[in-house]
């Protein structure tokens, strides 16, 4: 009998690893943390989560599904929307770095969202956002040239 592949279904799930006293929601964030560590750079770990769009009362009639496409076709307005946050992984004086091996659906919105901020509060800031281990080693690396600089 021939053995079937089985695909997954639903989003990708890293798996959440500690590390000196630190979890981390994947490997790859782990990874990034001792390669800081070990160039000597200083950084806080989610060290601020930015609001990219507030809360708000959505005062209309809404007929929809429930989010997920599930659930009665009714009114689902009048009610209080919940913000949009973000929390980049790690962040220095002059940086702030997202580390991302597989993105969930939401992801790309979200991101765009913060860089959008960032452009218009915090100019100075670079951004990373390596999505395996030998672009982490290409950040510090930038990282460090930059602040010879």
């Amino acid at each position: 009998m021939k053995k079937r592949f089985k695909r997954k279904k639903g989003p990708v799930q890293a798996n959440k690893v500690e590390y000196n006293g630190v979890k981390f929601a994947s490997g790859l964030e782990k990874y990034m943390y001792i390669a800081l560590k070990d160039a000597g750079i200083e950084f806080e770990y989610e060290f601020r989560t930015f609001q990219l769009l507030p809360t708000f009362e959505f005062n209309q009639v809404a007929y929809e599904r429930q989010a997920n496409g599930k659930g009665e076709y009714k009114d689902r307005g009048n009610k209080k929307m919940l913000g949009i946050k973000y929390t980049p992984d790690f962040e220095g004086s002059d940086f702030i770095i997202e580390t991302k091996g597989r993105a969930n659906d939401s992801f790309p919105l979200r991101y765009k969202l913060f860089k959008a901020l960032l452009a218009a509060t915090e100019p100075s800031i670079s951004l990373y956002k390596p999505q395996n281990q030998a672009e982490c080693n290409e950040t510090v690396k930038l990282i460090l040239e930059k602040q010879k600089k």
